[in-house]
């Protein structure tokens, strides 16, 4: 089967700094974070490349805190022709704001990001998956914003986040808002997660494309990758100071994950969630 035969599959790129995840917020304030050296800029840049050399688009969730700092980055992304999409302002988890805490942060950083492009921003993805039965009211204040979309739940068991007996397809909520799990595949009674982030780095390159290509012919809905920029950057400064579980987690394979990205541009077809998703639900 030729590229051009393949099915189109969602690629998405959660646009945070090695700093802002939540693997090391017990270690890193937020106070601290125009201390730390900041890498998001040149490996967001390094992404752009590659995706124009492989023909692939994609959505870029941005933090607010980056479009403030590097607005060229945000106009660089809308004008290579990729979605712009929200994905909080300061990588605060929903789960540890208050109603109102969130729906001012999802607003700000809609406003900025559309400020920045001149185009309606409709897509909104939570900072570690982290929309559950706690704060489902997290759907209508998305809605109330104008957001077309969520992608952030994830029907798996985690230790940090996870709505297992959630939809596994995108469906719309009483809300009025799309909802878009990541994608999981059922196999011997248990909910396996194949939508990229650690799992890809932790994962041979063959395994995992045999998991995706399982999924596009077994599941009624079009595939979506995630990942982060800091992913591609084996040389980013470490954070020594951080549990052994959330360095493994995050240090893992780092310098194989260009290559396999690569690879899977290579193997498969890509556009933006909105593009995918469209045409089949949202």
């Amino acid at each position: 089967m030729s590229i051009k035969q393949k099915p189109i599959s969602a690629l998405t790129v959660d646009v945070e700094d090695y700093f802002h995840v939540a693997a090391f917020e017990k270690n890193i304030k937020l106070s601290d974070w125009d201390k730390m050296p900041v890498r998001v800029f040149d490996n967001t840049t390094r992404l752009l490349d590659l995706f124009d050399k492989h023909d692939a688009k994609a959505t870029f969730f941005l933090l607010g805190w980056v479009a403030e700092r590097f607005p060229h980055l945000v106009k660089d992304i809308h004008s290579r022709g990729h979605e712009v999409a929200s994905h909080g302002y300061n990588h605060v988890k929903a789960t540890l704001q208050s109603r109102a805490e969130f729906a001012k942060d999802v607003r700000d950083t809609k406003a900025l990001l559309e400020d920045l492009t001149g185009a309606a921003v409709v897509g909104y993805r939570a900072p570690s998956f982290s929309i559950d039965k706690t704060n489902e009211w997290a759907f209508g204040e998305l809605q109330k914003a104008g957001y077309q979309y969520s992608s952030s739940t994830y029907p798996v068991k985690h230790d940090l986040y996870g709505t297992p007996d959630w939809p596994q397809l995108p469906y719309m909520r009483p809300e009025g808002i799309w909802e878009c799990p990541m994608p999981i595949l059922n196999m011997a009674g248990k909910q396996w997660p194949v939508a990229g982030g650690g799992y890809f780095r932790l994962m041979p390159y063959w395994l995992s494309k045999r998991l995706i290509s399982r999924y596009i012919k077994t599941t009624a809905s079009p595939y979506m990758f995630y990942f982060h920029p800091w992913e591609i950057d084996p040389d980013q400064p470490r954070i020594d100071n951080a549990s052994f579980k959330s360095k493994f987690r995050h240090y893992v394979n780092l310098n194989r994950m260009e290559d396999k990205v690569s690879a899977l541009l290579v193997d498969y077809r890509w556009q933006s969630l909105q593009q995918v998703y469209a045409n089949n639900f949202i």
